[in-house]
């Protein structure tokens, strides 16, 4: 090319730059298009056909600015079941220095989450969920003091989680469910953490009574490795609207106060939860899920107000109390599964017709069955615990 082309070029590109940006930050112009090379439509998607930089970037699907500055980008039609993109996201986006918030659809975007977001001071509200990001959190995403909320929920993301991370003074909202984090959970500083989402990973270890906030309204922790006691933790948490720790390692007592909660439903499923279980009132959970622990003593009649109980795969004993049968009977208890334990019996009459809404389960306890009711399948076909392990079991 000579000179005079060169300098033809040149004079074309700030020409465009010009009418196109008129109303923006050339670097921020220049970022835009870089993000765009970097990703595609997904087949049936056009979202990028409105990104003609011919015209104000400002116009684009998902761009929205304040004066000359991009504040919000939105990749990806925001409607349920639209395409998403396919690529990898640019380094550029460090670029675009007012940013606020930055949100990807569900696709097929891959690679590492570009380490330049922490350039992004402004950045309030991060969602990069349902695509195939892997790697690493970036450790200095822990600069963004403004967070309020990190989703990267349904990735392939691996390592830990950054202590610098938990240290963000203004996060309410951490969602980083079904990716492959390991490592344990370290003391989250903000007291403004609202909503805590980590289930389907490989995260492990014990949860000091103190490493998360009092300020948690929902906390899922379910399908991980975690192991320890709850009873110090549980207590401060009084103000979960939804908890589930269901498919872990807990071990000790359940603490009664939980069953208190302001929250609909209870998972503490599959753990190694053991000892007496106390409501400390009636229990106005819907759903309370407590089977598959070691759990032992007599089935507390202030579970007979929940609709949905499962106890079942404990080492309950006793008999259960008459309250069950009239809540059942009366067709305010749908579900109460009880098989599997070391129950001694239930006061119902053998000839009494379990409504048909209900389903009720007492097979391999420490008792002739009262009544014939259908259980499910994983329970087995065996209908009465053998005599030998209940005389040890009482033993």
């Amino acid at each position: 090319m000579n000179p005079i082309q060169c300098f033809i070029s040149i004079f074309s590109l700030i020409h465009l730059l010009h009418i196109s940006s008129a109303l923006l930050d050339p670097a921020d112009f220049l970022a835009l298009q870089s993000i765009r090379k970097s990703l595609q439509d997904m087949p049936g998607s056009n979202y990028f056909s409105s990104w003609d930089f011919t015209s104000d970037p400002c116009n684009f699907a998902g761009v929205y600015c304040q004066g000359e500055k991009v504040v919000a980008l939105n990749l990806g039609d925001p409607r349920a079941g639209a395409p998403g993109l396919s690529g990898r996201l640019n380094p550029s986006i460090g670029k675009l220095t007012a940013l606020a918030e930055f949100t990807v659809v569900p696709g097929r975007i891959m690679g590492a989450l570009p380490a330049t977001l922490s350039e992004l001071k402004n950045l309030r509200f991060l969602a990069v969920s349902r695509n195939f990001i892997s790697h690493e959190i970036p450790a200095n995403l822990g600069v963004l003091q403004e967070l309020r909320t990190l989703d990267l929920s349904y990735n392939q993301i691996t390592g830990g989680l950054p202590s610098a991370i938990e240290s963000l003074p203004k996060l309410t909202n951490l969602i980083l469910c079904h990716n492959h984090l390991t490592g344990s959970i370290p003391v989250f500083v903000s007291q403004a953490l609202t909503r805590l989402d980590l289930k389907h990973n490989e995260l492990s270890g014990p949860i000091g009574p103190d490493s998360l906030p009092s300020s948690l309204q929902y906390l899922s922790l379910s399908w991980n490795q975690f192991s320890g006691p709850v009873d110090q933790l549980l207590p401060r948490l009084n103000k979960l609207n939804y908890l589930d720790l269901s498919l872990n390692q807990f071990t000790g007592p359940i603490p009664g106060c939980v069953f208190g909660f302001p929250i609909t439903n209870l998972q503490l499923e599959r753990n190694q939860f053991t000892g007496p279980v106390l409501p400390e009132n009636s229990v106005a959970i819907q759903t309370v899920d407590l089977s598959h622990n070691m759990l032992y003593g007599q089935v507390s009649p202030l579970f007979a107000t929940v609709r949905n109980l499962y106890l079942n795969n404990n080492r309950f004993t006793g008999s259960v109390p008459t309250c069950f049968v009239d809540r059942l009977l009366g067709g305010d208890i749908q579900l109460l599964y009880l098989q599997h334990n070391f129950l001694t019996g239930m006061p119902i009459n053998q000839r009494t017709a379990i409504p048909l809404a209900s389903s009720l389960c007492l097979q391999y306890n420490c008792m002739v069955l009262p009544v014939q009711t259908p259980c499910p399948i994983n329970a087995g076909t065996q209908k009465t615990r053998p005599t030998s392990q209940c005389i040890e079991w009482k033993g």
